[in-house]
């Protein structure tokens, strides 16, 4: 069991980032690991957070989507976690996966308010609306509670609870327009990857200023939420481009594209630069779509495809699904993606701009918790 317990705390690391261009929502992790109710077992468990990002899935009618966690350096020597889970934990902060503060304070509703995303927790925030009047809105603050096939979000507030995204502030953007430095070495959230920790011969990250969190503000001065000290200006942020792929209908996986790293999309590309897509095809599909399919770069803000398959691609002008409408990509041709241009590798495989690929299944996406132990996890009764 203590196995199956390792795979599933791997796949939920997959589901946690501080990269603003991916992130859905924000999430206090000292709070979701004591919601004891959403499963009935120990009073904390890492496990729950799976859950949480299971529920978050499912009202997104997404597979893969992150969550911003912030953590309480306390929780890293909580006794009642694991010892497994706390090195987990060490692990995902010396990666910069997840922000670790001494004093967390309001930190989750900043990085909400500087990004636009939803936050998920059970408490009301009372008397913050002054300072956050988008508390007040219906599914910027959603409360996982237990329901019959897992937990579901409950807006505290108005009508519908589907999770909803206000769009970066104005700070929001203006800082995340600019790469920091944090003076302090070896900053896994400001520096060049990781945090010189107990695990930083494992840190997995090398963070580029793309992928960098949002700086706190602290009497309008950008900061490092961790070591508290004033962050260095270093230049424009690069160009991003948000991409997804879609797969019968669900929006399966989103990453991020860059000037300075192509990234490749297939059926088995090196995991280090591509995205595989493998384990969501079926055995035609298989057959069809290379190791490597097609290549994305970003020139001078343009998102440019090249395919590199042995059959061949497609691109759908405006997203159009007319088969008379479909551009032929032949291998080793490229093409600059217009607005709303979608890429068909085969046929229901596509990938696009991720504001441009909405999904349109009608089933749910694959739970995070698919690796959890039944005997780690007790479901309420409906």
């Amino acid at each position: 069991m203590r196995f199956e317990i390792s795979k599933v705390l791997d796949a939920i690391e997959g589901r946690v980032t501080t990269d603003p261009s991916l992130a859905r929502a924000v999430v206090d992790l000292a709070e979701v690991i004591r919601w004891q109710d959403l499963d009935g077992g120990r009073p904390a468990s890492l496990l729950r957070l799976g859950m949480v990002i299971d529920a978050l899935s499912r009202e997104m009618g997404e597979d893969s989507v992150p969550v911003y966690a912030i953590v309480h350096r306390a929780l890293l020597s909580d006794a009642d976690l694991t010892s497994n889970e706390r090195m987990v934990v060490r692990r995902w902060a010396d990666d910069g996966l997840v922000e670790v503060l001494d004093h967390p304070g309001d930190r989750v509703l900043e990085v909400a308010d500087l990004l636009g995303l939803p936050v998920l927790s059970r408490v009301r925030f009372d008397g913050l609306q002054g300072r956050y009047p988008w508390l007040g809105q219906a599914g910027r603050v959603l409360a996982p509670v237990p329901g019959a096939g897992g937990p579901v979000l409950i807006a505290h507030v108005g009508g519908g609870q589907s999770p909803a995204s206000g769009g970066r502030s104005a700070v929001g953007a203006k800082l995340l327009a600019r790469q920091w430095r944090c003076p302090e070495p070896g900053c896994a959230l400001f520096g060049g990857g990781g945090g010189g920790g107990a695990f930083a011969d494992l840190a997995r990250v090398d963070r580029a200023p793309a992928a960098q969190p949002p700086p706190s503000l602290r009497n309008g001065v950008p900061t490092c939420p961790r070591h508290g000290v004033r962050l260095g200006d270093a230049g424009p942020r690069p160009r991003t481009e948000v991409l997804a792929v879609r797969i019968g209908g669900l929006v399966r996986r989103r990453f991020v594209l860059t000037e300075t790293q192509a990234v490749l999309v297939g059926r088995a590309p090196d995991p280090a630069d591509g995205i595989v897509l493998g384990q969501w095809l079926n055995d035609e599909a298989r057959r069809w779509i290379s190791r490597s399919h097609v290549r994305f770069e970003l020139r001078v803000g343009e998102v440019i495809v090249t395919d590199t398959s042995t059959n061949g691609s497609g691109v759908r002008p405006g997203g159009s699904m007319a088969e008379s409408d479909r551009i032929a990509l032949a291998p080793q041709q490229s093409r600059v993606l217009a607005e709303g241009d979608i890429v068909e590798l085969y046929p229901g495989v596509q990938v696009g701009r991720a504001d441009e690929l909405p999904s349109d299944a009608k089933f749910s996406p694959t739970s995070v918790m698919a690796e959890a132990p039944t005997m780690a996890m007790r479901l309420p009764r409906p």
